[in-house]
């Protein structure tokens, strides 16, 4: 793989088989980077193989689902020896939006939970020796993970979910406050996905192209970011 002296590099993105995943692979590949991308195992032909397909090599898939720790640790040995540029863990979920906290189940809320905050973390704490000491480290948050900006209510366990994401990956940052590496979390706004739903306000060419632009302007900056797909910083 590229080193991160080169204007292009190598990023490893989690959770890349459709939607801001899969977007985020097409544009760092015609930006010249080489792309490793997972699916979960149980995936069929998604719009990632197709890119594979016509990248000469430049773009590579691998299986994971992040809720397995035996999966997670599996990749990590067939990754060693890499030299990543970036690492960005994109796997998400959610729940009925009109679900509030009274009304959902144990076993929803965990499972949330589990898919949106615990298992990025132990993806990033897994695969960060994979980065390069000069690279970045970012995680796809949401501007509804932030507390103070959070006037209307709704989405309450997805909303719940993304704040705690924010809050472990602070803990990481203060864990990691001398290393170099940048850290990102990224809000792409309210984007018309499967996850997104119908109704959002941007289309994915509208965020995922200024979102990787803001990805790649972070790098050489230390410390954690919580930034918008226009480069804003987010109230926590």
């Amino acid at each position: 793989m590229p080193s991160s002296s080169s204007t292009a590099g190598s990023i490893l993105i989690i959770g890349a088989s459709r939607g801001l995943g899969h977007a985020m692979a097409e544009e760092f590949f015609k930006k010249g980077w080489s792309v490793v991308g997972t699916v979960r195992a149980s995936a069929s032909r998604t719009k990632l193989h197709d890119l594979a397909d016509r990248s000469e090599g430049r773009v590579t898939i691998e299986t994971l689902d992040i809720n397995e720790p035996a999966e997670l640790a599996s990749l990590r040995k067939r990754l060693d020896g890499h030299v990543l540029d970036m690492l960005f863990v994109n796997a998400g979920t959610t729940n009925v939006p009109t679900e509030t906290i009274a009304e959902v189940t144990t076993e929803e809320f965990t499972r949330v939970m589990v898919t949106n905050a615990l298992s990025p973390m132990r993806t990033v704490e897994g695969l960060q020796d994979l980065v390069s000491s000069t690279g970045l480290i970012g995680v796809m948050s949401s501007g509804q993970g932030s507390v103070s900006n959070n006037t209307t209510g709704m989405r309450e366990v997805y909303r719940g979910s993304k704040a705690a994401l924010n809050t472990l990956m602070r803990s990481y940052a203060a864990r990691h406050s001398d290393d170099a590496r940048a850290l990102v979390l990224m809000a792409p706004g309210w984007v018309k996905t499967d996850l997104g739903g119908p109704d959002g306000r941007l289309t994915i060419e509208e965020s995922v192209p200024n979102l990787v632009n803001v990805l790649l302007g972070q790098r050489g900056k230390r410390g954690l970011e919580y930034l918008d797909y226009l480069g804003r910083t987010v109230p926590w």
